[in-house]
C-alpha cells in the first residue's frame, strides 16, 4: 500500500501538464484504470446482460464509480445505482448526474418489488455481507433477470485470493433457492458472467 504515497507525490510534480491527474476521488480513480476497464469487458458484459430480453431499466448494485451504470445508460436504459460507500456514490453521480444513485446495502434495497427489469452486480457480489439476503433482494426488485459478473474460481495473479472467489455451484444453488428459473454461465476472457432469469 505504500506506493500510494509515491504516486501522490508524482502527481504533484506533473499535474499541471495533464488534466487526467485531477483525482477527485482516489477510490473511483483506481476503479477506472485502463487495465481494469479492459479486464471488465464492459461492452460484452452489457450486451450479454441484455441479450434475449426486453430490458429497459437497470439497478447497478455496488455501482462503485458507475462504470457499468454509465454503459447501461449509454444504451438509453433507465439506470439507478446503489453503493454502501458514500464517496463512491458521490463519484458515480459525477458520471451519471441524471440517474438516481444512493447509499444502500445489497441486503436491503430501497426499492419496491419488480422495480427494475435487470439487477446487476459488477464484480461485487463476492463482497456482500450476506449472500442469501443479497440474492433474495436482487430477485425481489428484478422483474426479468439478475446479472452477476464475478472473478473466475481459480488462483490468478490479479483480483482477490481464491478464498474470496465464488464457486459457480454455490451461485447456482443460491439462485435456485431464491427462486430463479434459469441459470446461465458465460465465460469471458478474465471474468465469468452469470445470468439468472426469473
Amino acid at each position: 500500500m505504500n506506493d500510494k504515497h509515491s504516486h501522490a507525490s508524482e502527481h504533484h510534480h506533473h499535474s499541471a501538464s495533464s488534466t487526467n491527474d485531477r483525482v477527485f476521488n482516489q477510490g473511483a480513480d483506481r476503479l477506472r484504470t485502463p487495465e481494469r476497464i479492459e479486464r471488465l469487458e464492459i461492452e460484452r458484459v452489457v450486451n450479454s446482460s441484455l441479450e434475449g430480453k426486453k430490458i429497459q431499466s437497470v439497478l447497478d448494485i455496488g455501482t462503485g464509480s458507475g462504470l457499468f451504470a454509465e454503459a447501461f445508460h449509454q444504451r438509453k436504459l433507465k439506470v439507478a445505482g446503489i453503493d454502501s460507500n458514500q464517496s463512491m456514490v458521490d463519484a458515480a453521480k459525477e458520471f451519471l448526474p441524471d440517474s438516481t444513485i444512493q447509499v444502500a446495502a445489497a441486503e436491503a434495497l430501497p426499492f419496491n418489488d419488480n422495480s427494475f427489469d435487470l439487477t446487476f452486480f459488477g464484480v461485487v457480489f463476492h463482497e456482500v455481507d450476506n449472500y442469501q439476503k443479497a440474492i433474495k433482494e436482487a430477485y425481489r426488485v428484478s422483474l426479468i433477470r439478475t446479472s452477476i459478473l464475478e472473478w473466475d474460481y481459480k488462483e490468478e495473479n490479479f483480483g482477490p485470493p481464491l478464498a474470496h472467489r465464488l464457486r459457480p455451484e454455490f451461485l447456482k444453488s443460491l439462485a435456485e433457492e431464491a427462486g430463479y428459473k434459469n441459470f446461465q454461465v458465460i465465460k469471458l476472457n478474465s471474468l465469468v458472467l452469470y445470468l439468472l432469469d426469473k
